[in-house]
């Protein structure tokens, strides 16, 4: 690290250089469990949520109605958008670790409150309050996971990453067996528990979170270059001489930036919707797109089994454990070939086969071809390639913009992409289960196909080919100076 005498603000630096040619190791092993848990309880949170449904509609307190439950996950939702925007900016200005800490304990505090929920009103608004420090996570995780993760391992952790939200969704839909089932507590009991218990299984994250560093790369720019170093040079300690001397035969790229203390937003705006057009005309396709299939389906499914099924609302978490298991091996098995084959290739190839799938699973239950474990069967092959779908997304967003503007950039196309794909899905799909119609449903469900078969064109038009790619070439920085 050089800072130059006559202009104090200017850094050559060799840092990213330095994290990218780092072999995996027992750090980046860190980074994914401190950072997964984070989906793995949020999975656990939401799927509870979509499970008890039918607990909500049978609570003799809220005694909620279909459209209830679909206004109750909108608001979570809703919150999740503002809370993006709104920590996302904190996120690029405060730094990540720091983020970390406040959007989990909202995030906490409000699925607790949940637990004490007593009408409509109440609920609506712990839930958005959850949403909302959900949202700011999504910005300052997915920032760190570029900034810390080598080019190399970059599109399989993330995958894997955010698809540990659904070994959180398997553990979910398991306890809600045991939870909402009458035999085991009184309707209004169950699933108050299950929002307390899980809030109280995330103050584990807390102590995690301690573990990890700030992320050097946002040090660098933010004048504290000292303590990128300082970060670095802890990062490479925890490597064998034996791995580091593998890692110093690999020639070092050095960059030269201007730091400052934060990026004017003017700046911010003109880098993602001018410089980055149609970057952000991806990012905009894959976020929405990938919002809607997903809420649209998982947020009500408990409801398409109890209307349509008849299927107990304490048996709902049997049909969600296959769902989330596809959904757990999709970016699992395919998340390799993302930095293997390329990213505009399996971003295409997997939201085109989703939305050829959705197709395919609601014309069977238009049909009423199928029964409710048939259709959670075809739903789980269905998302095996859309989990990993729906994770490219959140990679594309978090790896082609600058540095400056990550964090942020998470938050905005997050923001867009659910407002417009995903708050209204679990609503809508609320009013067209109400209905008691399949063909109506089924409308949703082209509506929701055909968005993923326009972002897999767009993907395969546009994509950038980041794959094994320095952040820093895949997006100039905006401070750097050569």
């Amino acid at each position: 690290m050089h800072v130059s005498a006559d202009q104090p603000d200017t850094v050559r630096t060799s840092i990213p250089a330095r994290l990218d040619r780092l072999p995996w190791g027992s750090f980046h092993w860190l980074v994914v469990v401190a950072l997964g848990v984070t989906w793995i309880l949020d999975g656990i949170e939401v799927t509870l949520a979509g499970a008890i449904a039918g607990a909500l509609k049978e609570s003799p307190v809220l005694r909620f109605s279909d459209a209830d439950v679909g206004l109750a996950s909108t608001a979570y939702l809703v919150g999740a958008v503002l809370g993006a925007l709104l920590f996302g900016w904190l996120t690029d200005r405060l730094g990540r670790k720091k983020l970390f800490f406040i959007t989990l304990a909202l995030y906490l505090v409000a699925t607790a409150a949940t637990a004490f929920s007593w009408n409509l009103a109440s609920f609506c608004l712990f839930r958005f309050l959850t949403g909302a420090g959900i949202g700011g996570e999504y910005a300052a995780i997915n920032s760190t996971i570029q900034e810390l993760i080598p080019a190399r391992y970059r599109g399989r952790t993330d995958l894997a990453i955010n698809g540990s939200f659904w070994i959180g969704a398997a553990i979910g839909a398991a306890g809600s067996i045991v939870l909402i089932d009458p035999a085991n507590f009184a309707p209004d009991i169950g699933w108050r528990l299950a929002f307390f218990i899980g809030a109280a299984l995330g103050l584990v994250i807390l102590v995690m979170r301690a573990w990890l560093p700030e992320s050097p790369r946002w040090l660098m720019i933010h004048k504290r270059a000292d303590e990128a170093e300082l970060v670095i040079e802890s990062i490479e300690q925890r490597f064998s001489p034996r791995d580091l001397a593998s890692a110093d035969a690999i020639p070092l790229a050095s960059i030269r930036l201007r730091s400052r203390s934060h990026t004017p937003l003017g700046e911010v705006m003109d880098s993602l919707f001018n410089a980055h057009r149609s970057r952000a005309l991806v990012g905009l396709a894959l976020m929405s797109s990938q919002a809607f299939f997903y809420n649209a389906i998982f947020f009500t499914y408990a409801l398409v089994l109890t209307n349509f099924y008849a299927v107990p609302s304490a048996s709902v978490g049997w049909y969600i454990l296959p769902f989330a298991l596809g959904n757990v091996l999709g970016p699992l098995v395919l998340g390799p070939l993302f930095d293997s084959i390329g990213r505009r290739q399996m971003i295409s190839f997997t939201y085109a086969l989703s939305g050829v799938l959705l197709l395919g699973c609601g014309v069977l239950f238009r049909l009423d071809l199928v029964d409710a474990t048939q259709l959670t069967i075809g739903w789980s092959v269905t998302f095996f390639f859309a989990s990993a779908a729906a994770s490219s997304a959140y990679l594309t967003v978090s790896e082609i913009f600058p540095v400056e503007v990550r964090a942020l950039a998470i938050a905005i196309f997050y923001a867009i992409g659910t407002g417009l794909g995903g708050a209204l899905a679990p609503w809508l799909f609320g009013v067209l289960i109400a209905t008691g119609s399949r063909a109506s449903v089924f409308g949703g469900y082209v509506f929701g196909a055909s968005l993923m078969l326009i972002a897999a064109a767009i993907a395969a038009r546009w994509g950038v080919a980041a794959e094994r790619k320095p952040l820093e070439s895949i997006a100039r920085p905006l401070s750097m100076l050569d």
